[in-house]
Parts: C-alpha cells; structure tokens; sequence
C-alpha cells in the first residue's frame, strides 16, 4: 500500500487533526498545541525536515521562539505515538502516512528521492521482510531494525533526466 498524501493542504488538515487527537487521547497521550503545531508543519511540508529546519519554521509565525531541543522533544513523542519517523540516513522527520488510520501500523519504509529530498512510506510485504531478516540470520548478524530507506529517483524527477 502506497502512502496516501505528501503533504496536505488546510481543507485535510483540520479532519487529520481532529482524528490524530483522538488516536492521542485513546493511548493516554496528549496532543498539546506545540506537538499539533510541529504536526502540522510535518503535513505541510514536502520534504523530510531535521530539527533545526522545523524549528526555524515553527519561529517564523510562532509567538514565543522554540528552542531546538524542544522540537527534538516533540518530535520524540510524534515518534513515540506512531506520528511521524525519523529517516536515519538524512536525520529527518517526516509524517507518518498512516497516523489518522486507527490501527496498528505495519513497519515503515521509505523511498527517498535523491535528487528533490522527497519521501514516500510504503509498506512492505512481511514476507520480504521475513526473507530479509533469514538472510541477515544466515550471515551471522542480528537484525535490529527492520525499517529500509531506499534511495530513489521519485517519477518527477526521474522524467526530467529522461
């Protein structure tokens, strides 16, 4: 299954939002006006964002600046809630595709452009992972974490070099 938007525009957030508390309210978290705002500029943006790119985006309209350790908080708990993943290959942020679905999440996997930074979730069939995870036995590892980020060309970018 393809991930469904990237990003959204304001007429899909409200509804996103709204499901998103929901979802927080019923695992005994809370979805505070910073986190829904770190959220959002996550839903909004096109690309995967570090840190220091969210915060710097969230003190452009913000009242009171945030510091970037705060954003790293949140974007802790946006990870803990199965709100957004970390791409450990760039150390940025993106929404999870699948965070107003209400039920549990299948292991993520990226596809990242290497040329426009996009991202794109995709789940992955557990047998491939299952195969994967039998290849990484047989050569003596452990795997610790089943989650790929495959480098690509998204279909834009790949018919401009055509």
């Amino acid at each position: 299954m393809l991930s469904r938007r990237s990003p959204v525009n304001k007429q899909q957030l409200d509804p996103i939002i709204e499901k998103v508390k929901q979802v927080c309210k019923s695992s005994g978290a809370r979805l505070t006006d910073k986190r829904c705002d770190i959220l959002t500029i996550l839903l909004y943006s096109k690309i995967p964002l570090s840190a220091y790119e969210i915060s710097d985006n969230y003190n452009k309209t913000a009242k009171k600046s945030m510091p970037t350790m705060s954003a790293y908080r949140i974007l802790d708990f946006l990870e803990s809630e199965n709100l957004a993943h970390k791409l450990n290959s760039t150390s940025k942020y993106v929404a999870c595709s699948e965070m107003d679905c209400g039920h549990v999440h299948q292991i993520p996997q990226f596809l990242i452009c290497s040329e426009c930074q996009s991202a794109k979730e995709i789940a992955v069939s557990a047998v491939i992972l299952e195969a994967l995870g039998k290849l990484v036995d047989k050569a003596g590892y452990t795997l610790a974490n089943s989650k790929l980020e495959l480098q690509c060309l998204c279909s834009e970018c790949s018919a401009g070099t055509a």
